[in-house]
C-alpha cells in the first residue's frame, strides 16, 4: 500500500512538472550546451525546462573536452524525465562542453610573476621574464571546486632570478600537488635605435624602438623614454642593438667652429648687429667665444639660433642694422 501511494505522488509530482512546464512555454533545445558540473541536466539541454531544470541526464565529458550526442537520444531521455513536448527542434545533435580553468604555461607564468610582485612590492609583475626549468604540461582545473588553483608557497631569489613554487589544483580526480622551477629576471625596457644614426642627426621618434633587458645587463644612464631623445642628436656614429645612453646624444650644435654668425648687441631698446666668427662649437643657449670680425676683438655671447648669437655688452666698434659702419663707441 506504501509503494503504490509513492508511486502516486511520483506521477502528481511528474505531471505538476509537466504542467509547469508547458505553462512557460514549449522547451527548446539547444545546439550547444557548456557546463560546469559532472553531468548535463534537463535545463542544461532545453531551455523553459521548468521544475525538471535540475534533473540529471548524462554524465559530461572530462574537464575541458567536449563531445556531441544525438538530439533525438537527448529528446526521448528527456521526455523520460517527465518534460513534455521535448524534441530536436530540427537539430542532428548537440555540442556539449565541460568547463574547466585551463593551467598552461602562460597562465602559469603570470602565476608566478604575481605572487612574486606580491610579496616584493617594488617589483612590478610586468617586468618579470618567467622561464621554466622544464615547460608544464597544460592541466584542467574544475570552475566548480570552492577553490580550484591555490598557491601554497614560492622561493624567489632576486640575486639570480631562481624560483620555486608549489600549487595545490582541483581536477577532475580532486586535488594534487604542481612543483614548478625556473627563474623570473627583472627585466627593464630601454631605448635602442631602430636604424642607423650619423653624427650629428637628429633623432626622430621613428628612429627609436623599446628593447628589454635583463636589470643586471642595463648600463648606467640608459635612457627609457622617447621623451628623453627628442630633438637630440647624435654624438657620434650610433648602430642599433645596443642601449641608447646620455652620454651617445647632445642638443644639436646650431654653431660650428669657425662659422660666420650674426652678432646681436642689445643695448635698452636699441638692437645692433654685426659680423662674427664663431671661436667654438655651441648648441642652443650655450656660451661660446666670438670674434668680432671688424674689431677683432673676441666676445662671449649665447647661441640663440643657427648662426645667431647674443652678446650683453657692445664692443668697441659695431654696426648697425642697415650694416653700415657705426662710429666706434667709447668705452
Amino acid at each position: 500500500m506504501r509503494y503504490v501511494l509513492f508511486a502516486a505522488l511520483a506521477l502528481l509530482g511528474a505531471a505538476f512538472a509537466s504542467q509547469a512546464a508547458l505553462a512557460l512555454g514549449s522547451p527548446t533545445l539547444r545546439s550547444q550546451v557548456s557546463v560546469a558540473s559532472d553531468v548535463v541536466t534537463v535545463g542544461d539541454f532545453y531551455s523553459n525546462a521548468g521544475l525538471l531544470a535540475g534533473v540529471p541526464l548524462f554524465r559530461s565529458p572530462d574537464l575541458g573536452q567536449s563531445g556531441r550526442v544525438e538530439a533525438g537520444v537527448v529528446a526521448e531521455r528527456a521526455r523520460a524525465a517527465g518534460l513534455v513536448g521535448a524534441g530536436t527542434d530540427g537539430l542532428r545533435d548537440v555540442l556539449v562542453e565541460r568547463q574547466s580553468i585551463v593551467m598552461d604555461a602562460s597562465r602559469l607564468s603570470a602565476m608566478v610573476a604575481d605572487a612574486i610582485a606580491a610579496q616584493y612590492p617594488d617589483v612590478a609583475a610586468n617586468d618579470l621574464d618567467v622561464l621554466f626549468t622544464r615547460n608544464p604540461q597544460t592541466t584542467h582545473a574544475d570552475p566548480a571546486a570552492s577553490e580550484p588553483v591555490r598557491l601554497e608557497q614560492i622561493v624567489w631569489s632576486r640575486n639570480d632570478g631562481r624560483f620555486d613554487m608549489t600549487v595545490e589544483l582541483v581536477g577532475a580526480s580532486g586535488p594534487r600537488k604542481l612543483v614548478l622551477t625556473g627563474t623570473a629576471r627583472e627585466m627593464v625596457s630601454v631605448l635602442t635605435l631602430a636604424q642607423p644614426l650619423d653624427k650629428g642627426q637628429l633623432v626622430r621618434p621613428e628612429d627609436v624602438t623599446v628593447l628589454r633587458l635583463p636589470r643586471s645587463r642595463v648600463p648606467a644612464r640608459s635612457l627609457t623614454e622617447v621623451a628623453d631623445v627628442a630633438g637630440l642628436a647624435a654624438r657620434s656614429n650610433l648602430r642599433p642593438g645596443r642601449p641608447l645612453s646620455r652620454s651617445d646624444l647632445e642638443r644639436p650644435q646650431l654653431i660650428a667652429r669657425g662659422d660666420q654668425v650674426t652678432l646681436i648687441f642689445e643695448i635698452g631698446a636699441m638692437r645692433l648687429t654685426t659680423k662674427g666668427q664663431a671661436m667654438a662649437s655651441g648648441a642652443a643657449g650655450d656660451l661660446i667665444d666670438i670674434m668680432n670680425i671688424q674689431s677683432r676683438r673676441t666676445v662671449t655671447g649665447t647661441v640663440l639660433g643657427r648662426g645667431q648669437v647674443r652678446v650683453g655688452t657692445p664692443p668697441r666698434a659695431i654696426a648697425a642694422l642697415t650694416g653700415t659702419p657705426a662710429k666706434e663707441i667709447a668705452q
